[in-house]
């Protein structure tokens, strides 16, 4: 149940992604050929742009969180046993949790301290600007807990407790590359 709901999350967040890029572009784009053309300028433009992208960062974390897509190295954990594997999968996750938690702490305190400021040109409560780090240690979180149910309950694979890809076009599931030892061998 939480994995669909995972699942149907990323898809909006991917939306609202898609939607942020699209008006930073337009923002960035339309200013800069305001300046340079005519003299002129859309205010909010390079604030807005610059929310647009502290927000454009924290959700596509979320989203490479679930999908599996975060940077790694498996010099160690490709060499041990399945067993050796879901033990590191758990102290990982553990730790991933604890810095969930730690990022929750300190985006509510600084959503609490700027509340009541407001930014320069939209006057907008800051609060917003710091909301970001909050929604990624929340969901993030769900992500993390819900990897370690499907751990617990036998759904995770091999490939995802080793939770490296070699590259972007390369599926979860795909088998390892043949060794160039291997090829030649008659």
């Amino acid at each position: 149940m939480l994995t669909s709901l995972l699942n149907t999350l990323g898809r909006c967040i991917d939306a609202l992604l898609a939607l942020a890029l699209a008006v930073m572009v337009v923002l960035v784009f339309g200013n800069v050929v305001l300046r340079y053309g005519f003299n002129s300028g859309i205010t909010t433009s390079e604030e807005l742009s610059r929310w647009l992208f502290v927000w454009l960062t924290f959700l596509g974390a979320i989203v490479a969180m679930k999908d599996g897509a975060h940077l790694g190295t498996d010099a160690l954990v490709s060499r041990l046993g399945r067993r050796g594997k879901r033990v590191l999968f758990v102290i990982g996750h553990v730790l991933m949790l604890y810095v969930c938690g730690l990022l929750f702490q300190g985006s509510l305190e600084l959503v609490r301290i700027n509340l009541s400021a407001t930014s320069a040109v939209m006057q907008v409560s800051m609060g917003w600007f710091y909301a970001p780090g909050l929604v990624l240690a929340v969901l993030g979180g769900l992500v993390l807990i819900n990897n370690l149910w499907r751990l617990r309950r036998g759904q995770v694979s091999d490939a995802e407790l080793i939770g490296v890809r070699e590259s972007e076009e390369e599926p979860v599931d795909a088998p390892p590359p043949v060794a160039a030892e291997q090829r030649r061998a008659p």
